[in-house]
């Protein structure tokens, strides 16, 4: 009796918890983001691009869910915009490019800071190269920032500087994070998730890290003297990075918050890099050595059809309810239905190597041709790389999180072993690897490769799907 009532009340703590975390996040980013909520909050200004918003973008509960039922694929089926809705579109999407080309990064910044500039370009080149750090993303991205630091050089000046082209013709209209999602799901095996749906909680899980970094960004928007200005879009595409997911990162500050994409995508990619190393402390952590050490069955096999179905229940699902995240989940489906399906190895082969290969190349050396000085040294870049690393280590610490909370409720010999709910962030496969490799610390028997895999695939599913809430909540 006494061990069942010590459960209860863990259960009744966790649920305590959770509601207090929301309720925090709701009251505080109510008055941190609102255009005239600066002020009665007691910051007395305020916030940059927000002066006529007039409310429609604030943060309230009631709006949040009636935006998202308008914006699913039912609902567009059902309703056709009236030509005042479509002009009220328009309007508000022209406010928003003249806000951000309002932006304060278009002063020349003074030469030595070009100088530290390319010093971060090769430090960048070095932790690639020689501490094999995401090699293949961060060597073409710390080239790009040197490159485009150059004195004299003009090579990420328009119209006719290659690194200005290369962004132009697809990092700034989202068109290579949509080719990377492609070769995602044609490289992606989505059979451990499939062998066990309930690990997709870990990675849905994960994604508190995104949402609470909306808490982090209100905060720093209250502290006195910082004057970083987030409004709610840019707090957005802040967010994202707790997802440790570099394409729907630039996907989504591309949509909400351009003039930051670049410190935002750097950031993404430098966590991502640096899973080996913050990710082991904070499992280590909230976990016990028994814990660390528990076994998980093998997984089931998994029949073709279930997946080549799988695919396609998720475009359908995506079509239905949530239309805004159709980009980047709708390409994912392609490339892992044209694996899948078995009848076309050659477009699977070539999106997985060579399209794949060629479209990192170009999207990171665009990502590195937005290292300048303008964009990255100031007040806002520092404060968004301070808050990526708080929302990849909270993703980091819910997922494992969760699995403790789950194993409250399931049966002694069917326990998860909490380290596979790190790896519901979406850099596959290095989170699932790192799971694996702790675990193995604890017990080299004890194999979690594939178990994480679940959580790690569903994670990049559920990066898509918060990345779709927020555009279609504070986007349109």
């Amino acid at each position: 009796m006494p061990e069942a009532k010590t459960e209860t009340n863990k259960k009744i703590a966790f649920i305590m918890i959770a509601l207090l975390a929301v309720a925090s996040v709701v009251g505080i980013g109510t008055n941190a983001f609102a255009a005239d909520g600066a002020k009665s909050a007691g910051m007395g200004m305020v916030i940059e691009g927000t002066e006529n918003w007039n409310g429609s973008k604030d943060i309230s509960v009631s709006t949040f869910i009636k935006n998202i039922g308008k914006s699913t694929g039912i609902y567009k089926m059902i309703h056709r915009d009236t030509p005042e809705e479509i002009a009220q579109a328009k309007l508000q999407k022209e406010a928003l490019e003249k806000a951000e080309s309002a932006s304060p990064f278009a002063a020349k910044a003074p030469g030595w800071q070009y100088v530290i500039m390319i010093v971060i370009g090769f430090l960048i080149v070095y932790l690639g190269a020689a501490k094999g750090f995401e090699p293949l993303l961060l060597i073409p991205i710390g080239f790009g920032t040197i490159l485009v630091n150059i004195p004299g050089a003009g090579m990420g000046e328009g119209p006719d500087g290659m690194l200005h082209i290369i962004y132009s013709a697809g990092v700034g209209n989202e068109f290579f994070p949509m080719l990377i999602f492609m070769g995602i799901g044609a490289m992606t095996d989505f059979g451990p998730l499939i062998a066990n749906p309930k690990t997709a909680l870990l990675g849905g899980a994960a994604q508190f890290g995104v949402f609470f970094t909306l808490f982090g960004v209100a905060l720093m928007n209250l502290i006195p003297g910082l004057n970083t200005n987030y409004n709610i879009l840019q707090a957005c595409a802040i967010a994202i990075i707790g997802g440790a997911d570099g394409p729907t990162s630039i996907y989504v500050s591309g949509k909400l918050a351009p003039k930051l994409m670049a410190v935002i995508a750097v950031a993404a990619y430098s966590y991502m890099a640096l899973v080996p190393m913050i990710q082991p402390p904070i499992m280590k952590a909230l976990t016990s050595e028994k814990e660390r050490k528990i076994h998980m069955d093998q997984l089931r096999p998994v029949s073709k059809t279930e997946r080549v179905l799988f695919p396609l229940l998720l475009l359908v699902l995506t079509i239905l309810l949530l239309p805004p995240a159709a980009p980047l989940i709708g390409m994912l489906a392609f490339g892992n239905f044209v694996k899948q399906c078995g009848v076309v190895e050659r477009l699977s082969k070539t999106m997985e190597n060579e399209l794949m290969n060629i479209v990192s190349i170009l999207l990171s050396l665009g990502v590195g041709s937005q290292m300048t000085p303008e964009k990255i040294i100031n007040g806002k870049s520092i404060g968004i790389i301070v808050l990526g690393l708080v929302a990849f280590c909270v993703a980091t610490a819910t997922g494992v999180l969760m699995a403790k909370l789950m194993n409250l409720f399931l049966p002694k010999n069917k326990k998860i072993n909490p380290l596979i709910g790190s790896a519901g962030v979406s850099a596959v496969p290095m989170a699932a690897r790192v799971a694996n490799k702790v675990g193995q610390e604890a017990d080299p028997s004890n194999f979690l490769l594939m178990n994480a895999m679940g959580p790690n695939v569903s994670g990049v599913i559920g990066t898509a799907i918060a990345a779709g809430v927020f555009i279609a909540t504070y986007g349109s």
